[in-house]
């Protein structure tokens, strides 16, 4: 078993891939149903947002996973890859694999350095594949480990210490734009977690009305509310934006919300006002075409990163800090996997001891009728420590072994003295049962005999 990533994020495709990529949750529990067509992946966590779609997965091997996991991702995006170019996606390996993650957990690869969604994300993500039943054994034990790290980065180091995220990156960018905000007035589409982010930043700088528009009305009041806004209908917020000077769209709409057609007939009632579009949403809400409109300024969510990069110089050293918690984590969760390597050895061998002495005690027992309960503590104690001290040695040799070229060989040694090879262990399991039926039956003919 391996563990992979494939995927691509801000760093590897520019934005109208990735919003090709991003997938709601119910695509990707559909997704999860079709995973067992895919003989190769035995474990899966599909982790999308707006700046990344990646794909963790246990396979049997690697090399052979990587095609297998790309027609995954093509059912799920059909024709997208083939038609922009699969150099968009990255594929990461066993170590490369788990720091990744870690990376991602701790905001470390986010677009906005130390970012708090991402872990939150990961959260739910991780959550979603073992509701699905995707996840088991490796891929628990890597989720868990990479939502703690995270945890723990954002608490022993500065690196989220102040508010700095895609929606306050769109605030910073308004300022630079426009400078004193206290007279602006500025229209929020969306009414969802980053436009009350970006609602919260903008009040906070001191703008003078915020209007929300949402598809539903009572979400956009409610947001509305929190700030003395004012809350708009949907189908009326073309008509509001005569009034603004900052237009923000955050919502999930699968399509286009702004076209350049409605801007360009926007424009002759502004009365010669100029109009800034900031489109933080992906996929996109205002079409390219509008920042082409004389007087119509529109940046989108790649835009971002020259306000990001200004904000970030006070994050560079507490991200050093956090590198080196990850290394150490790193350490702890390869010992962790290197174990779980030879585990179903060990446990074959545990359980075939247990066995073993579990039947001979219940011999025992049976030739010793009038045994009091404490001898059988005794007989129970004493049998339990042999089978402890017989296994030591065998054991410490595995874990001294583990993570080395002697693995193997060890674990191999143990299967064939020990006998565990599974289909063996099942013929013996059937040859002890019937062994025992013998034995009473013979007993019982003896008794009858008498």
């Amino acid at each position: 078993m391996q563990l992979v990533v494939l995927g691509l994020n801000h760093r590897t495709a520019p934005v109208e891939v990735r919003e090709c990529f991003s997938f709601s949750e119910e695509k990707i529990k559909v997704a999860y149903k079709r995973l067992p067509e895919y003989d190769d992946i035995r474990e899966c966590v599909i982790l999308s947002t707006c700046n990344r779609t990646e794909m963790y997965a246990v396979v049997e091997e690697a090399d052979d996973a990587l095609p297998v996991m790309q027609e995954f991702l093509d059912h799920m995006a059909p024709g997208v890859l083939a038609e922009t170019s699969y150099d968009y996606l990255f594929y990461f390996q066993e170590e490369e694999c788990i720091r990744h993650l870690f990376r991602v957990s701790a905001s470390l690869d986010s677009l906005v350095l130390g970012e708090g969604q991402i872990l939150s994300q990961v959260k739910t993500a991780y959550a979603m594949a073992r509701t699905a039943g995707t996840t088991s054994t490796v891929l628990n034990t890597l989720f868990n480990r990479a939502i703690a790290v995270g945890k723990k980065i954002r608490t022993t180091t500065r690196i989220a210490y102040s508010a700095v995220s895609v929606s306050y990156a769109a605030v910073e960018l308004a300022k630079k734009v426009l400078g004193d905000l206290s007279s602006t007035n500025v229209l929020v589409l969306g009414a969802g977690e980053m436009s009350e982010l970006t609602a919260r930043h903008l009040v906070a700088s001191g703008v003078k009305t915020v209007f929300v528009s949402n598809r539903n009305f009572d979400r956009a009041a409610a947001l509305a509310d929190k700030f003395r806004g004012v809350a708009v209908p949907f189908e009326d917020f073309m008509k509001s934006a005569i009034d603004a000077d900052i237009i923000i769209t955050s919502t999930g709409a699968p399509h286009y919300i702004i076209h350049a057609w409605d801007v360009a007939h926007l424009m002759p009632k502004r009365q010669g006002r100029p109009i800034f579009f900031i489109d933080i949403a992906v996929p996109r809400d205002v079409e390219p075409e509008v920042g082409a409109i004389a007087g119509a300024t529109l940046y989108n969510i790649d835009d971002l990163e020259a306000v990001v990069e200004s904000n970030m110089r006070g994050r560079e050293q507490e991200a050093v800090e956090a590198e080196k918690l990850i290394d150490e984590e790193m350490a702890g969760i390869i010992e962790r996997f290197r174990y779980l390597s030879y585990q179903p050895t060990l446990v074959r061998l545990t359980d075939k001891a247990e066995r073993i002495r579990q039947r001979e005690i219940k011999r025992a027992m049976a030739k010793l009728p009038d045994i009091t309960a404490d001898e059988r503590r005794i007989f129970e104690n004493m049998s339990k420590m042999i089978v402890r001290k017989l296994l030591r040695d065998p054991i410490v040799r595995l874990n001294e072994a583990a993570g080395t070229d002697k693995e193997y060989h060890y674990q191999d040694a143990l299967r064939k003295m020990f006998k565990l090879d599974i289909a063996l262990e099942m013929t013996r399991e059937r040859e002890d049962h019937v062994g025992e039926e013998q034995d009473s039956e013979t007993k019982t003919s003896h008794r009858y005999a008498r």
